[in-house]
């Protein structure tokens, strides 16, 4: 009984280290156009994992959970976006408005 647990326990995780292929060894494996695919989005994935984990580590600096934390930089980013938004929507109008000016006066 322990000697099987023993070859169990020290055998199983032996044998998925030597059977279980690196990453390169996929990547090999991989299809031409995907590794094309993948090595052009490597970067931008690289980038925001990146931003995901600095986004975690201001998270967790607050004394709030992190996901309060994070649900109130989410809504506070939504009000941004909608401010942008309204801000181009007028600016947009504005150009409109213009254009019609000029338009008339041109005339």
């Amino acid at each position: 009984m322990a000697a099987t647990f023993t070859i169990l326990s020290i055998g199983g995780p032996v044998a998925l280290f030597y059977f279980q292929p690196t990453d390169e060894e996929l990547f090999k494996k991989y299809n031409p156009d995907l590794q094309k695919k993948s090595l052009e989005n490597r970067q931008g994935r690289q980038q925001d994992f990146d931003n995901f984990v600095t986004k975690l580590k201001e998270y967790s600096k607050s004394d709030r959970p992190i996901w309060e934390a994070a649900a109130q930089d989410e809504a506070r980013t939504r009000a941004n976006s909608a401010e942008e938004q309204k801000r181009l929507a007028a600016e947009i109008q504005k150009r409109r408005e213009e254009i019609k000016r000029q338009a008339i006066n041109g005339q």
